[in-house]
């Protein structure tokens, strides 16, 4: 039977930078326990180790260049710890933690302020982020570093953090991770995926960021169980899709935002992209907005209700018959249930007739809401003098209330 001894390391601030010398020192496996105190950073780990804070302020702050932690090996686990004071250079990506070219690694209940990155994990595999604080140096938002950084990074969980008021969270080329239970508060774009395919979002919490959820080039994604709200600034939108394939979005609540889902279409794409099922989409300036095409969506058992606008397309085209849309919720459907079957005896049918004015015309738009527009809209419903445009058709809407 193999024996694996471990070795328990006790340092103190007594000494001139005990924690990089204790750190060199260690024997592969060794777990390094620090006791309060203030520790000096820009450490490097090359080799397999723990290190764990056994209070509440054992603080590593780095020396205002470059990242405040360098991890080069796998199999080493952070804990408990408060990490501060990174460089501030862009190009170099100066971070609270950067892990390159490893695996197995974790890192859990850290704090993260005054760095210029919270974590970047560059080729990062099999590896947990759970339960930190993080966020960064507090620039003007296009100055701020990312929260979280997925480059090539894959297999991975993040799981548990809170992540606020810093620019982005990314993933580019990173696929099969797993981001579950997190908070995202007042950053830019709170996650952000662009090639990035297989990769699971699950009961997740968005508010106040300028964008919850963004997804350019994506295959095979999972969006569940999540809380997308308040998004803020010009765009407030809730979640972006654009390039996507097999995107599965069930059972999320989008509310108060802007736009709650802005989808980008393509007209020459060809298939079932996209299956929106069993949300719910309220108090949105916009439920669903679609740019360019209407067209390879499964939009079904949504609840749809308390938006100023339900379907708003920016561009021509009318509803393409590819979409699945049916046994859906919306507040403004007025048709009859005779056999009381719980589903409309007639299609809910959505036309851009006057309104299609201000969706193509931003001057035009100052005029929204108004009286004259509503009336302008009703006598055209009412008698129009051009064809109106056919948005979107649920075959077979659900009439009873949410």
């Amino acid at each position: 039977m193999k024996t694996i001894l471990l070795f328990w390391i006790f340092i103190s601030t007594l000494f001139a930078n005990p924690l990089q010398d204790a750190i060199d020192k260690a024997p592969s496996g060794a777990i390094i326990k620090l006791q309060d105190g203030l520790y000096a950073g820009n450490i490097i780990i090359d080799k397999p180790l723990t290190i764990m804070g056994m209070g509440k302020q054992v603080h590593i702050k780095g020396t205002g260049k470059g990242s405040v932690v360098s991890i080069k090996s796998s199999s080493v686990t952070l804990q408990n710890l408060i990490i501060s004071n990174s460089g501030q250079n862009m190009q170099k990506i100066d971070a609270g933690i950067a892990l390159t070219q490893v695996r197995d690694c974790e890192i859990r209940h850290c704090r993260f302020f005054n760095v210029l990155y919270g974590i970047d994990m560059d080729r990062v595999e099999n590896s947990r982020i759970e339960a930190n604080d993080i966020t960064v140096t507090k620039n003007v938002i296009s100055l701020r570093g990312n929260g979280l950084k997925l480059y090539f990074s894959n297999f991975n969980t993040i799981a548990k953090n809170k992540i606020h008021d810093t620019r982005d969270v990314t993933l580019r080329y990173s696929n099969h991770n797993l981001f579950v239970q997190n908070e995202f508060v007042h950053n830019r774009f709170a996650t952000h995926l662009e090639l990035s395919n297989a990769n699971i979002f699950k009961k997740n919490v968005y508010k106040y960021n300028s964008v919850g959820m963004m997804f350019m080039g994506a295959k095979d994604t999972q969006v569940i169980e999540n809380t997308i709200f308040s998004s803020q600034g010009a765009a407030g939108i809730g979640v972006m899709i654009g390039g996507v394939a097999n995107f599965v979005f069930q059972n999320n609540r989008v509310r108060y935002n802007a736009k709650g889902l802005y989808i980008q279409g393509k007209e020459k794409a060809l298939g079932m992209k996209r299956y929106i099922q069993n949300n719910e989409i309220a108090y949105n300036a916009e439920a669903l907005h679609f740019h360019a095409s209407i067209k390879d969506n499964t939009i079904t058992h949504n609840k749809i209700f308390g938006n100023i606008d339900d379907v708003v397309k920016d561009t021509g085209g009318n509803f393409d018959p590819s979409n699945v849309v049916e046994y859906n919720y919306w507040d403004r459907y007025d048709g009859f249930d005779a056999n009381k079957d719980g589903i409309g005896d007639t299609p809910f049918t959505i036309y851009q007739h006057a309104d299609l004015l201000w969706q193509e015309n931003n001057k035009v738009k100052f005029f929204y809401a108004t009286p004259v527009m509503s009336l302008l809209d009703f006598l055209l419903k009412l008698a129009p003098f051009v064809e109106p445009n056919l948005i979107m058709k649920d075959a077979k809407p659900i009439v009873q209330s949410p």
